[in-house]
């Protein structure tokens, strides 16, 4: 093997070691924002003791109304939900939006950090979207995918149901 080349393979080694640690680590998890100080041997450590993937993303399960009558719903783990929850119990008003889905503006803007991919909506899906700070009750298909659209959660309920629900009150499971 050529000097040169071998200084090029030993000048990559260090970084496809660290690539392979970060892709290993779920998107989410703190290793793959935050670099590491750790000798490449270290870094599969931190990785392996770090929390799973689905040890920091538990669904939640929530109680909703819709106009009173309830409707069973799960928050999904992503930050975002977490800090949504953090504002239970609400009760809001819901108006027509695109005729796809219904809207309510929320007390606060939530946390978007550490986001998921994005995903289009769906049917049943409850949504933030981060720009206006409001919450979306998607009772047909969304737009495509969007980074600015976090789902948090879902409800199990028919669209038409959806369509027609005026108000939404959510509280934690107990």
């Amino acid at each position: 093997m050529k000097a040169a080349a071998r200084r090029a393979l030993v000048r990559a080694a260090p970084a496809a070691t660290l690539l392979l640690a970060v892709t290993a680590c779920s998107e989410n998890s703190p290793e793959a924002t935050q670099p590491s100080a750790a000798s490449p041997g270290q870094q599969e450590t931190a990785a392996s003791t770090a929390p799973t993937h689905t040890a920091r993303n538990t669904a939640m399960d929530i109680r909703v109304t819709l106009d009173g009558h309830p409707v069973d719903a799960t928050l999904n783990g992503s930050p975002a939900a977490r800090d949504f929850a953090e504002l239970l119990p609400l009760t809001l008003d819901l108006e027509d939006f695109h005729q796809t889905e219904r809207i309510a503006d929320l007390p606060r803007k939530l946390e978007t950090s550490g986001a998921p991919e994005p995903t289009a909506a769906k049917p049943g899906d409850l949504a933030y979207y981060a720009p206006w700070g409001n919450l979306a009750l998607f009772y047909r298909d969304g737009p495509s995918a969007n980074a600015d659209l976090l789902i948090l959660g879902h409800l199990d309920a028919e669209g038409d149901r959806l369509a027609r629900a005026d108000r939404i009150t959510i509280e934690a499971a107990s």
